[in-house]
């Protein structure tokens, strides 16, 4: 038996776990909820209708939950490598681990994890967060990261996020997930105006709201693919490289956005080639009142005495109104 255990008595004995977001299961939590009341007022909905009703809100929900919940999201770029490494600072002892890197758009999170979990008396599972969103500092958690004594490989990964590392990668990930958290909040905000237009069954300027949000949500994603491919930055771990690629947040934002686009094409064509085909898609009756924001106001309907242009006798035009002799 060795003295502390084989470890250094400067280094915490419990893992310092990064706690779960809550953030996105609320949000989740909330669309669910919202999802769960249309489905209980299904049944109310008359006609053949009922289905195409369902179906909007659904695609309405989904496309909402996701510009919404991919705000918070960690998994924007995410990358993962099983290397042979030191563990600790000062010590040669090598461990079997793999390193996963997952940034987003208010930081970059670290996980290791050893093969097997339990190694050199301890458990190696770590998911570490340094955050440089609004009001977070960055170096302050990459300094609290030093004081604790975390791994070294986390260690190693966090330092090329820095403003010192040579890497330069801090400022434009910082600056492209600023941009792009803005442009995906005014993307929520035309989603929710399109969902009001088409309430209002105003359907051709709900498919313009539409196409704005698609274009909002692909540009976006241009800009932080764009900063991606201007960074180069090797993470080494001896031979083995750690390289990232686009994650499940990018690709569920791209999906979103390309839906957006064919729906608000689809309303576009459809109101101006099959009018009728639309109105039953949203369930509007004959009955009601079309769109006429794009149409030039008709002139009011003759009445009974000025038909043809010509002063007539009222009694003969407007029988049964004139007085009896």
């Amino acid at each position: 038996m060795t003295l502390w255990n084989g470890s250094y008595p400067f280094y915490p004995g419990a893992n310092a776990c990064f706690p779960f977001d809550t953030t996105q299961a609320v949000i989740v939590t909330v669309f669910l909820c919202i999802l769960v009341t249309f489905i209980v007022i299904l049944p109310g909905i008359p006609g053949t209708g009922r289905l195409f009703w369902f179906l909007r809100w659904v695609l309405g929900l989904f496309m909402g939950a996701v510009i919404l919940t991919v705000q918070f999201t960690r998994d924007w770029e995410t990358g993962w490598v099983q290397a042979n490494t030191s563990y600790k600072s000062f010590s040669p002892v090598q461990v079997n681990v793999d390193v996963g890197l997952h940034i987003g758009l208010a930081g970059v999170n670290v996980t290791l994890r050893g093969n097997p979990v339990t190694q050199i008396n301890e458990t190696i599972n770590y998911n570490e967060h340094f955050a440089w969103s609004f009001g977070a500092d960055y170096e302050h958690s990459y300094s609290q990261g030093l004081q604790k004594g975390l791994p070294s490989p986390i260690l190693y990964v966090a330092e090329k996020f820095s403003r010192q590392s040579p890497c330069a990668v801090h400022g434009q990930y910082r600056i492209a997930g600023h941009y792009l958290s803005l442009a995906l909040w005014l993307a929520f905000c035309t989603w929710l105006i399109s969902i009001l237009l088409f309430s209002m069954s105003i359907l051709l300027y709900g498919g313009h709201m539409l196409l704005l949000t698609a274009a909002l949500i692909l540009f976006s994603l241009l800009f932080f693919s764009t900063v991606r491919r201007t960074l180069k930055c090797p993470i080494q771990f001896g031979p083995a490289s750690l390289e990232t690629g686009y994650g499940e947040s990018f690709w569920l934002t791209l999906v979103t956005g390309l839906l957006c686009l064919l729906l608000g094409l689809a309303i576009i064509i459809l109101n101006s080639l099959q009018p009728e085909k639309l109105k039953l898609i949203f369930s509007l009756d004959k009955s009601s009142k079309e769109e006429v924001w794009d149409k030039p106001w008709l002139p009011a309907e003759p009445s009974c005495s000025a038909q043809g242009g010509l002063m007539v006798p009222l009694g003969e035009l407007c029988p049964g109104t004139g007085t009896q002799p």
